[in-house]
């Protein structure tokens, strides 16, 4: 198993606390094996085996035609008053199941971890009953830095490159060839599309919403409307309503296909309501569905910084100054920081289209632009050019 320190450090963290931990994310981006690394933690501090519930929903042994029998269950097995541990995998596909969740952790000894594969899990009814009673713990697919971790390897462009070829779902590590890789991402992409989106959504024009999705591969990192998206669609002989695109955007989102970046206006500090970004959660699941040919090596490159800023807990957003963009914005507790990306800036056109945006901001907030040229870091006026791939593993 990968060892996925920093989410390990966080259940760690919230051990014994009286929330609800609750691990979201895509599909086999490392849910279950967290579980087990924090089921041989506790084992290894003393928790007995009859004393940890750890039950993964997709496995057909263990289904359940609605919450009162999960909840039955698991209670059935608490047998005394020491601490409980409740483990309940791809939780979504018990109906009901946040009765269930919010009946156990009511419970005195029994501390609950959850998991799903959907953010449905924490809107709706989920929300409502288990206000304030949660942590959410957002769990992605392995980090370049971890990515280097698993094979020992070094921060450049050759082990970069061989990243965003391979995935970075862990299972793909296991996986040699190129083509292997894509029949993996493709038959996942399917079980996503078919299982998170379509059954729980109940729609049934698969094919039309494949193809959103596939237009949505096509422009990541590119400005959206989702009439552009229609009309284009449309023009492209694939009539489709602009609710229907909204429906089928806010379905992809939700299974965690796609994140939905929006702008911010720097100068007048509030959030647009329109032109919105996509990004992957996955680059690789791109080529599965578009094929290898034609990469755009600087959105890319654009969707890695932008899953590393949320890795990392900011709230991102792409600026607006003027007429001009930024590509990130990133909020934390600290105040804003911001971010150009490029893949070379050697060409004094790129750079200076590069630093322009950054210039006409007027705050001491920190700036960046983020390439892959091999030079030593420089200082324009207090706008910083540093190497993408020493601030991906800082």
């Amino acid at each position: 198993m990968i060892e996925r320190e920093e989410y390990l450090e966080k259940l760690k963290k919230w051990k014994d606390k009286d929330l609800i931990k609750v691990v979201t994310g895509i599909r086999r981006c490392g849910k279950s094996t967290l579980f087990e690394l924090y089921i041989n933690y506790l084992k290894s501090i003393g928790i007995d085996d009859n004393h940890i519930i750890s039950i993964n929903l997709e496995n057909p042994d263990n289904e359940f035609d609605n919450y009162k029998q999960l909840y039955k269950f698991v209670k059935e097995k608490i047998k005394d008053e020491k601490q409980y541990y409740i483990f309940l995998d791809e939780i979504q596909n018990v109906e009901e199941f946040q009765k269930a969740v919010d009946g156990l952790y009511i419970i005195k000894n029994v501390d609950v971890y959850i998991t799903g594969s959907n953010a449905y899990l924490l809107s709706g009814e989920l929300a409502t009953l288990l206000t304030g009673r949660y942590i959410e713990i957002k769990m992605y697919p392995l980090s370049f830095k971890e990515y280097l971790s698993y094979y020992n390897k070094q921060p450049d462009e050759r082990n970069y490159l061989d990243y965003i070829n391979r995935s970075s779902f862990p299972y793909a590590l296991k996986i040699e060839e190129e083509p292997e890789i894509d029949d993996y991402l493709d038959a996942l992409y399917n079980t996503i599309i078919l299982k998170d989106v379509a059954q729980r959504r109940k729609i049934a024009d698969t094919s039309m919403l494949k193809t959103v999705a596939r237009f949505m591969f096509d422009n990541i990192g590119n400005c959206l409307s989702i009439k552009k998206i229609a009309d284009t669609l449309t023009s492209n002989g694939r009539p489709i309503s602009v609710h229907t695109v909204e429906s089928y955007l806010d379905a992809l989102v939700e299974c965690y296909i796609f994140n939905k970046v929006s702008r911010f206006d720097i100068k007048g500090k509030q959030y647009l309501q329109s032109g919105e970004k996509y990004y992957a959660t996955d680059v690789t699941m791109r080529y599965a569905i578009l094929g290898r040919r034609n990469i755009d090596v600087g959105h890319i490159l654009e969707n890695i910084v932008y899953l590393e800023l949320i890795r990392r807990g900011y709230k991102v957003y792409i600026g607006k100054t003027g007429e001009k963009e930024i590509d990130f914005v990133a909020e934390n507790k600290d105040g804003f920081t911001y971010f150009q990306v490029a893949y070379t800036t050697r060409e004094e056109v790129t750079l200076k289209r590069e630093l322009t945006p950054l210039q006409e901001i007027n705050d001491n907030y920190p700036k960046y632009i983020l390439t892959m040229d091999i030079d030593p870091v420089v200082d324009y006026n207090g706008i910083k050019k540093i190497n993408v791939l020493d601030w991906l593993v800082k």
